[in-house]
């Protein structure tokens, strides 16, 4: 479960901390980088999953400072991360986000061109693990998990990045494996 931390202050997280769980999400770098970068050099356990779209001028601090990046919908950004870990020497985990509902106002690769992102991404070395998607919200997203499930598979990847507080025990029986859970944990966003 990644409890997703975006917008919430360190002090509102600190007692999830203290309590052992080490999976956070956030969706903005900088955000990310004034919040966690003392914490993980204290607790070398915290994962920190980058979940919202990432700029490719943000990639190097995002390589320096995430273990999980769940939106990689372009080549250029695979390629972008793949030479960062280069310099770094270090490997993130990747999902490769899937625009499910064909949405225009969301990021994601087509369902029709996932297969070559992800052929590309192997090329070049990144360490996909699966697929993540955000389900249209106006409606059941029993359909979408099922395909999202069904792609999954077809790539060979074990890991699959769906369902969130309203959703997520749903996307569980779709077998998804990392659930994105904010508001159920810490409340509504100011």
């Amino acid at each position: 479960m990644i409890a997703v931390s975006k917008t919430f202050k360190i002090d509102k997280i600190l007692p999830l901390i203290d309590h052992g769980h080490i999976h956070y999400g956030e969706n903005k770098v900088q955000e990310a980088a004034e919040k966690w970068t003392e914490i993980k050099k204290i607790n070398s356990k915290i994962q920190l999953h980058m979940i919202g779209r990432l700029q490719t001028n943000k990639v190097k601090l995002a390589v320096q400072l995430f273990d999980y990046i769940h939106s990689v919908d372009s080549k250029k950004l695979a390629k972008k991360i793949a030479d960062e870990q280069l310099k770094l020497n270090k490997k993130i985990k990747i999902f490769l986000q899937v625009n499910i509902g064909d949405e225009n106002q969301k990021s994601g690769v087509s369902k029709s061109e996932i297969h070559l992102l992800a052929s590309y991404c192997k090329e070049i070395g990144l360490e996909v693990i699966g697929l993540m998607c955000i389900p249209p919200l106006d409606i059941d997203p029993k359909g979408h998990f099922e395909e999202m499930q069904k792609l999954n598979k077809s790539l060979g990847f074990t890991e699959l990045s769906m369902g969130m507080s309203s959703d997520f025990l749903l996307a569980v029986k779709y077998l998804s494996t990392y659930v994105r859970i904010g508001s159920n944990i810490f409340g509504k966003r100011s």
